[in-house]
C-alpha cells in the first residue's frame, strides 16, 4: 500500500504542476521554488520507496530530494538566491532528473527501470528546452509530466 500511496501523491503533484505551471502571477522565483520543491518531494518519496529494494540507491535519491527541497525553499523565501542561481536552475533540475533516471535504470525492479528511462529523457529535454527556449511554462509542464508518468508507472507496473 505504501507504493500505491506514493504513486497517488506523485500523480496529484504532477496534475497540480501541469494545471498551474505558472500559478497565476506569482513571481518566477516562487514558481521555480515550488517546482523544485515538488521535485524534491518526488525524489524523497522515490527514495523511501526504493529503500526496501536497494538502500544505497534509496539514500542517493533521498539526498537529491533533500538538496532539491532546500533549494526550493530558498527560492521561495529568498528571491536574491534565485537571481544569483537563475542561470544554473535549469541545469540543476535537469541533472537531478538525469541522475534519478540513471538510478532508476540500475534499480533491480523493472518498473523502476522504466521510471528511470522516463526521468533521464525528461531531464535531457528539460536542459535542452531550458537552455534554448527558457519558457517556465514548458519547464513546469515537463516536471509535471515526470511526476505524473512516474506515479502512473508505480501504480500499474507491479513487481
Amino acid at each position: 500500500m505504501e507504493k500505491n500511496g506514493s504513486a497517488l501523491i506523485l500523480i496529484v503533484l504532477g496534475l497540480i504542476v501541469l494545471a498551474f505551471p505558472l500559478l497565476g502571477i506569482i513571481p518566477l522565483s516562487l514558481i521555480t521554488g515550488f517546482i523544485v520543491l515538488f521535485l524534491g518531494i518526488g525524489l524523497l518519496l522515490g527514495g523511501v520507496a526504493q529503500m526496501g529494494e536497494s538502500a544505497s540507491i534509496g539514500i542517493v535519491e533521498i539526498l537529491l530530494g533533500i538538496i532539491a527541497l532546500v533549494l526550493g525553499i530558498g527560492f521561495i523565501f529568498n528571491p536574491g538566491l534565485f537571481s544569483w542561481l537563475v542561470g544554473f536552475i535549469v541545469w540543476i533540475v535537469g541533472l537531478f532528473l538525469i541522475i534519478a533516471g540513471i538510478i532508476g535504470i540500475f534499480s533491480k525492479t523493472g518498473g523502476s527501470r522504466w521510471n528511470g528511462v522516463i526521468a533521464a529523457i525528461i531531464g535531457i529535454l528539460y536542459i535542452t528546452v531550458g537552455t534554448f527556449i527558457a519558457d517556465p511554462i514548458i519547464l513546469g509542464v515537463l516536471i509535471g509530466l515526470w511526476l505524473l508518468i512516474t506515479g502512473i508507472l508505480m501504480l500499474f507496473i507491479k513487481e
